[in-house]
C-alpha cells in the first residue's frame, strides 16, 4: 500500500499494461535468445511465435525493466520507485509459471526415488523431483512472504530501491538452490560442465542485485 500511494488509479493501471507488456515481449525474446541461439539469429520471426511455446523469466526480467525505465522517464520518476512495487507482485507470476510448468509436465527435475518423486509424461519411465514445485514454493511462496515483510513493515524504513535489489538478490539464491534438483534443458546441458543456462543468468542477476545496493550507497554519499 505504502509503494502504491505514488500512483493514481489511471496511471496503476497504466503501470501494469507497461509491465504485462515487458514481460511477454521480454520473456519471448529472452527465451529465444539465451536457450534457442540459434533461431535467434538463423530465423528471427521465430521470436514471434509464442504459441510454439517457451519463456524466460530473465527475459521477461529484461523485458520489465525497459518497460519501467520508459514508463519512468515518461512520468520522471525515480525507476526504483515503479520497480520496487514490480518486486512485490512478481512472486505472484513466478508461483503461477510453475504451478503451469508441473501441470503441463516441463521444466522436470532430476532422477529421484523420494516419496514424492513424480513421473513426468515426457521424462521417461522414471520417478523424478517435482523441481516446479519447489520453485513455486521458493520463488513463489518464499519469495513473496520475504519481500513483502521487508516492504510493508512500517518499523523497517526502507530506501528506494533495496526492495529491488533484495528481490534480484533473494531470487537469485533460491533460483540457484533450485536449479541442483531440475534437469538442464536437453539441448544445452551443463555449461562450463557445470553451470545450467538458468544457474549462469541468476548469478548475473545475484550481482545485479548488490551493484544497485553499492550504486544508492554511493549516491548517499555523494548527496
Amino acid at each position: 500500500k505504502k509503494l502504491l500511494s505514488i500512483l493514481s488509479n489511471k496511471q496503476i493501471d497504466s503501470f501494469f499494461i507497461w509491465s504485462i507488456l515487458g514481460v511477454i515481449i521480454g520473456g519471448r525474446f529472452g527465451y529465444v535468445l539465451f536457450y534457442q541461439t540459434s533461431y535467434f539469429f538463423t530465423s528471427p520471426v521465430y521470436i514471434l511465435k509464442i504459441w510454439t511455446g517457451g519463456m524466460s523469466f530473465h527475459g521477461g526480467l529484461l523485458g520489465v525493466i525497459v518497460a519501467i525505465f520508459i514508463f519512468s522517464k515518461n512520468k520522471n520518476t525515480n525507476f526504483f520507485k515503479y520497480s520496487d512495487i514490480v518486486a512485490c507482485v512478481a512472486p505472484i507470476g513466478l508461483f503461477l509459471g510453475r504451478i503451469a510448468n508441473f501441470i503441463n509436465g516441463e521444466l522436470f527435475g532430476k532422477i529421484s526415488t523420494l516419496p514424492w518423486a513424480v513421473i513426468f509424461p515426457y521424462g521417461g519411465n522414471i520417478a523424478r523431483h517435482p523441481s516446479q514445485i519447489y520453485e513455486a514454493i521458493l520463488e513463489g511462496l518464499v519469495l513473496f512472504i520475504l519481500i513483502n515483510f521487508l516492504a510493508l513493515k512500517k518499523h523497517l524504513i526502507i530506501k528506494t530501491g533495496y526492495v529491488s535489489s533484495f528481490f534480484l538478490i533473494t531470487y537469485s539464491i533460491l533460483r540457484i538452490f533450485s536449479e541442483n534438483f531440475r534437469e538442464p534443458d536437453q539441448h544445452l546441458g551443463y555449461l562450463f560442465n557445470y553451470f545450467s543456462m538458468g544457474t549462469l543468468l541468476s548469478i548475473l542477476t545475484l550481482i545485479s542485485g548488490f551493484l544497485i545496493i553499492f550504486f544508492i550507497k554511493k549516491n548517499e554519499q555523494n548527496n
